[in-house]
């Protein structure tokens, strides 16, 4: 199934050609409270069938998550990706070495809306990533038991300005974190994830690649990612981005699209 957020605060449940307004229940039956709708339904699913009311397929659809607890991003986990950023050097190093970094929860917006670009003289780029959305928490996860910890996947953009501050500056910016159009739960997608992403800007194909050449696959890097820190449902962790990350410009049209989850559409503007 899809969960997709709509009308600035409600989420539908579309399944076999229907879409259900589930709030209500999610918010209802979660044990937890939570201002975001998806997270509240993580939490109820685990206590019976989702239910809600037939509605009209939603047209435009906001961001899947608005405020997850946090956002945990990959640094270098796609070969190529790390060899067009280090020109020259053999072995440049990978996300063994790079390591991963967190980005605001605020960054992040919806299909359709809009990227802010805070500076006219810097360089900054688009990089197109599947990101995994935590379902059970935990800490210190095996691989092996890592599928019973993601709810599902959805298509994210990692926008970067270009620079020498840490990454958790450069990535933050409000707007620089486009997900949707909505996430596709783990059962659709079941064992390690072998899907095409790919990124056009303005209709170029800017990048392509499967999510099989991941240096670190998703059932390693979440279980890396929790050594480190507990992980919550309603997490996302962006996976890494394939090589061909390139420039934006104010007047861009970015369209990420991932195989088997779905495809949206951001634009660019000067801040």
């Amino acid at each position: 199934m899809r969960l997709a957020a709509f009308d600035a605060g409600r989420l539908a449940l579309i399944e076999g050609g229907r879409a259900r307004d589930v709030t209500r229940w999610a918010f209802a039956t979660s044990p937890v409270r939570t201002e975001d709708p998806l997270i509240a339904f993580i939490h109820a699913a685990t206590r019976g069938k989702p239910e809600g009311n037939d509605i009209a397929m939603p047209s435009r659809l906001g961001p899947p998550l608005r405020h997850p607890g946090k956002i945990v991003a990959a640094a270098a986990n796609y070969r190529k990706h790390t060899l067009e950023m280090n020109p020259g050097e053999a072995n440049p190093g990978g996300i063994r070495e790079k390591g991963f970094f967190l980005k605001a929860p605020s960054s992040i917006i919806g299909p359709g809306e809009v990227i802010r670009l805070p500076f006219a003289d810097r360089r900054t780029d688009h990089e197109a990533e599947l990101a995994v959305v935590i379902g059970r928490g935990g800490r210190d996860i095996a691989p092996e038991r890592v599928a019973d910890h993601i709810f599902g996947y959805t298509c994210l953009l990692d926008i970067t300005v270009r620079g020498k501050e840490d990454r958790g500056l450069r990535k933050s910016f409000d707007t620089f974190t486009p997900m949707g159009p909505w996430v596709v739960t783990r059962d659709e997608i079941p064992g390690a994830p072998d899907l095409e992403i790919t990124c056009r800007v303005n209709g170029e194909l800017r990048q392509q690649d499967r999510t099989t050449a991941m240096i670190l696959p998703v059932a390693e890097l979440v279980a890396w990612i929790s050594q480190v820190m507990t992980l919550e449902p309603g997490d996302v962790i962006a996976t890494g981005t394939p090589a061909g990350v390139a420039p934006l410009a104010p007047g861009d049209r970015i369209e990420v699209a991932i195989e088997r989850i779905g495809a949206f559409e951001v634009s660019v503007r000067a801040a």
